[in-house]
């Protein structure tokens, strides 16, 4: 199925506006609430860090153990991100350099 342009830029725009909603939304339901409110302020303790789960366990769930790599650049991408995040304590440079090292391994070490 071929979109016009019309279409296109309709599906764009509405794209768009679910996005700013949902963007602004919870600043716009809680912006009376203050610093007080304990559930908004556990679950900005708590979110950053599951968030942090989901991701690993989403990255890892296609990992095969009996296929030939056995999910070893996926764990030494895993280590090497660590130690840089706690080296360096800066995850920008531990995400780029870790997926830097996980694409190294996947597309020259483990051709």
């Amino acid at each position: 199925m071929t979109l016009t342009p019309i279409q296109t830029f309709i599906i764009v725009c509405m794209l768009t506006v679910g996005t700013v909603i949902t963007r602004f939304l919870p600043f716009i339901l809680f912006k009376n609430t203050g610093s007080n409110n304990s559930y908004i302020n556990y679950l900005g303790r708590v979110l950053p860090y599951s968030a942090i789960g989901f991701l690993v366990v989403y990255c890892l769930k296609d990992v095969n153990f009996r296929h030939y790599t056995y999910g070893i650049p996926e764990a030494v991408a895993i280590i090497c991100i660590t130690v840089l995040h706690y080296w360096k304590e800066n995850t920008l440079l531990s995400i780029g350099i870790g997926t830097g090292v996980y694409m190294i391994l996947l597309q020259i070490v483990f051709k």
